[in-house]
């Protein structure tokens, strides 16, 4: 699945994007499947933003986003659940889970919809990443480190094209975030997927093909 960008503006930025010289609003850009992608963005210019465009949560832009041939800005419901559920996967800054639900149950939800990986595997990922101990305990007890962990092995449980991901490590020690880094590599080459990744400084997570300033 190929990403275009066509002079995207956010529209709540558009009086001050000409003081950022972006390399991604109001570009021409195409990225291609399989890229993995750096999106360098320094606070206040809108990484959160271009994140939720990217997967739909957001339609104030100027300009276009199209994963292929969906044009994000005037496909229906169906069509996005459809890009969401197949080609499109994500992991949010603020992690979004189910508060009152376990570690666990947050990831059955996501599982047992996708249907795509087994029950064993999702207990390999979560202990590989330290939480083996943390299953039965609601998402709104853990750390801000476990939850983003549980938010990450989420976000490998479906089928995917592209990862979509908002400053995933932010809350991870070194130890922690080389695990997550391998473990999503490993799940993202598996699918042969695009990975873009959106944080506040440079960095070297991944091999990336391109690294772009926002």
């Amino acid at each position: 699945m190929r990403l275009s960008l066509e002079k995207l503006i956010p529209v709540p930025l558009k009086d001050r994007i000409n003081e950022y010289n972006s390399w991604i609003w109001n570009q021409e850009l195409v990225f291609n499947s399989g890229e993995r992608i750096s999106i360098q963005a320094p606070s206040g210019t809108g990484k959160t933003t271009l994140i939720h465009f990217l997967y739909g949560l957001r339609k104030d832009y100027e300009g276009k986003i199209y994963w292929s041939a969906f044009n994000m800005s005037a496909i229906n419901a169906e069509q996005l659940s459809q890009i969401r559920a197949s080609y499109v996967s994500v992991i949010f800054q603020d992690m979004r889970l189910f508060p009152e639900l376990t570690a666990w149950e947050n990831l059955e939800v996501k599982r047992r919809l996708t249907n795509t990986v087994s029950e064993y595997d999702a207990e390999k990922w979560i202990e590989r990443l330290g939480l083996k101990d943390k299953l039965d305990r609601p998402a709104r007890t853990l750390s801000y480190g476990e939850q983003q962990r549980v938010a990450i092995v989420r976000a490998l449980l479906q089928p995917f094209e592209w990862l979509i991901m908002d400053e995933p490590f932010s809350h991870l020690d070194h130890a922690n975030r080389q695990r997550a880094i391998a473990l999503i590599r490993e799940v993202a080459d598996r699918h042969r997927a695009g990975i873009i990744l959106a944080d506040l400084e440079d960095n070297d997570f991944f091999t990336y093909s391109r690294k772009l300033l926002l």
